[in-house]
């Protein structure tokens, strides 16, 4: 029930109060929700970038549909993919899953060499399409993690990502950025939707049965 309760508890924050911080030790433990979150074959193909900076969040607002909300917040937590799959990217990977378990490495060659051949046979708009979609499951749990520490949280696809990559150096690291998520303590004057109820559809309609 209580990650029910959470869950009922946020929404997606209009207003945040700039002179409220998150501290470290929350934002820690967003971030290892993040990190946790499961993904295809394991191979965790994104990375979360922290931006506090306020002068860095003033100029990625470019192109931002809520440029006031990405200024106020406490941090913007960039969710970045692989731009593309490669046989060292998976060998890096399963070596490390393979040196921390104790295993000789090689020990899942079967099974890369079938990931390998599989995403050698796409292309890399292929491939980005699918890392993409990697970042929204750790995008729900950085939610869900925010919600229940009782931080406000905004999740973002409204931004120039063009801005965003440059503004970052992403492009140099191999990543492109896909989603963003606005983290901080809503303001309660400015954010309109903190007074109003929370509306999603009827259980009845929401779920189909078969």
């Amino acid at each position: 029930m209580a990650l029910l309760e959470d869950l009922q508890w946020r929404h997606a924050v209009k207003a945040y109060d700039p002179t409220k911080k998150v501290s470290q030790k929350d934002l820690n433990k967003i971030l290892e929700a993040a990190r946790l979150a499961p993904t295809s074959s394991g191979l965790q193909p994104f990375r979360v970038i922290v931006v506090e900076d306020q002068q860095l969040k003033e100029r990625m607002v470019q192109g931002a549909l809520n440029p006031e909300v990405m200024k106020d917040c406490s941090q913007v937590l960039v969710f970045a993919a692989w731009d593309s799959y490669s046989s060292e990217k998976i060998d890096k990977v399963y070596d490390y899953h393979t040196d921390v378990r104790d295993l000789p490495r090689g020990r899942f060659g079967s099974y890369t060499d079938k990931i390998k051949e599989l995403y050698n046979g796409q292309t890399a708009e292929d491939h980005f399409a699918h890392t993409a979609r990697q970042t929204y499951i750790a995008l729900g749990l950085a939610m869900a993690q925010a919600a229940e520490l009782k931080i406000d949280s905004t999740p973002a696809e409204g931004f120039s990502n063009d801005v965003v990559d440059e503004m970052l150096g992403l492009r140099a690291l191999g990543l492109k950025s896909v989603t963003l998520l606005y983290l901080g303590y809503r303001d309660l004057e400015k954010d309109y939707l903190s007074h109003m109820k929370k509306v999603r559809i009827p259980m009845e309609e929401f779920i189909i049965k078969k």
